[in-house]
């Protein structure tokens, strides 16, 4: 894992395929000159169907495909899989952060982070700057 690899979000991953997004422009840009870099982005299982869910919802199920596509014909994009020891830490740092509103997949983005050391999150969520990481698109 190289010191400067990325997360990226949902929020991000998402406004990358609808150009309507207010952050679309943003994150292309964004994650255009990550890549380019040769940085590499990492996002987790749970991002990832948390940004389908979304995509389905907002525009049917050939955006939430295009999500698919995406991830599946770029070389700069690892998803990483919370598996049980993941998840065990995610409830307990869910139920820590009880006073938080952390949705559970954003703690699950955390442990992913911490484990991983990455500083950085390509997100709008400004739950990630709370809990210490650093926004690279920009919080809502």
């Amino acid at each position: 894992m190289a010191a400067r690899d990325t997360f990226i979000d949902t929020s991000v991953l998402y406004a990358l395929i609808d150009k309507r997004d207010a952050h679309h422009a943003a994150a292309s840009d964004t994650v255009r000159a990550l890549l380019r870099s040769g940085r590499l982005l990492v996002t987790s299982d749970y991002v990832v169907a948390e940004t389908i869910n979304l995509a389905n919802a907002r525009g049917g199920k050939h955006v939430a495909l295009r999500i698919l596509d995406l991830l599946e014909r770029s070389a700069g994009i690892r998803v990483e899989w919370i598996g049980s020891l993941r998840f065990d830490q995610t409830k307990a740092f869910f139920r820590k952060h009880a006073d938080h509103p952390y949705s559970f997949t954003d703690c699950s983005s955390f442990i992913v982070m911490r484990e991983l050391r990455l500083i950085e999150a390509l997100t709008t969520d400004r739950h990630f700057h709370q809990a210490g990481f650093r926004i690279l698109v920009g919080a809502e």
